[in-house]
């Protein structure tokens, strides 16, 4: 199927319409990657609530928060269900940590960025690899950049078809989800993050700042993304 007749097709769609249409018309060949976000526990949810076929997989960096493998833990309990993990290649890390040591990301965005490579990109690359169809919790008011996203969109640099389910929500009707089916979630968001990542590279926002601007705090104008949705 092409893009254009999945974005005609699927425009009007709710979220767990649009995850069933991809389970019936590409069933096993549908990949979901979760960081244990809120938008990614929604998706969760509706897959395990619908028993649809799709692989559900997580990148495990080596440097996520601890309450970040509680909902993780809590997940599996709540749906019983297996969640793939994958982690970073141990050549090019212990590289990394031998020439430039633990914190190196600080010191530049090249070194951000490859820290993020090593730890998220390539091991994405492996967890999507021979699927037709990438699904994200991905939603437009996260940020500018990804605001000028579509809610499917062909990925180029994967050579694959993506989806965000949830693109239009906000995070009012995210939160307004989870509670009403009970679904688990990462206590931090409790705490002001409401974007998580590694440890070392997340904050809470402040009132009044960009929902992105807890990540990578130190930087300025870097685009506030790892690689993972990079264009």
């Amino acid at each position: 199927m092409q893009i254009e007749f999945l974005k005609n097709r699927l425009q009007n769609f709710k979220s767990e319409e649009i995850l069933k249409f991809l389970d019936e018309n590409y069933s096993g060949e549908v990949v979901f990657t979760t960081s244990f976000g809120a938008e990614d526990q929604v998706i969760t949810d509706m897959i395990c609530r619908n028993n649809l076929n799709i692989r559900i997989v997580t990148l495990d960096t080596g440097r996520l928060f601890e309450e970040t493998y509680k909902v993780f833990y809590s997940t599996l309990e709540k749906y019983r269900i297996n969640i793939e993990v994958l982690y970073p290649q141990n050549k090019p890390l212990e590289k990394l940590l031998s020439e430039k040591g633990p914190y190196s990301f600080y010191e530049s965005v090249e070194n951000r960025k490859e820290c993020c490579y090593i730890r998220k990109v390539e091991p994405l690359s492996r967890a999507i690899r021979g699927y037709k169809v990438w699904v994200t919790g991905i939603r437009a008011e996260q940020s500018t950049g990804r605001a000028s996203n579509q809610f499917v969109e062909y990925d180029e640099k994967n050579k694959i078809i993506k989806t965000h389910p949830v693109f239009r929500w906000t995070l009012k009707e995210i939160n307004e989800y989870i509670v009403k089916n009970n679904v688990p979630y990462n206590s931090l968001h409790d705490k002001g993050y409401v974007s998580i990542g590694c440890a070392p590279c997340t904050r809470a926002i402040r009132p009044g700042e960009d929902f992105r601007a807890g990540r990578w705090w130190w930087e300025q104008n870097s685009g506030k993304e790892c690689g993972l949705h990079s264009k």
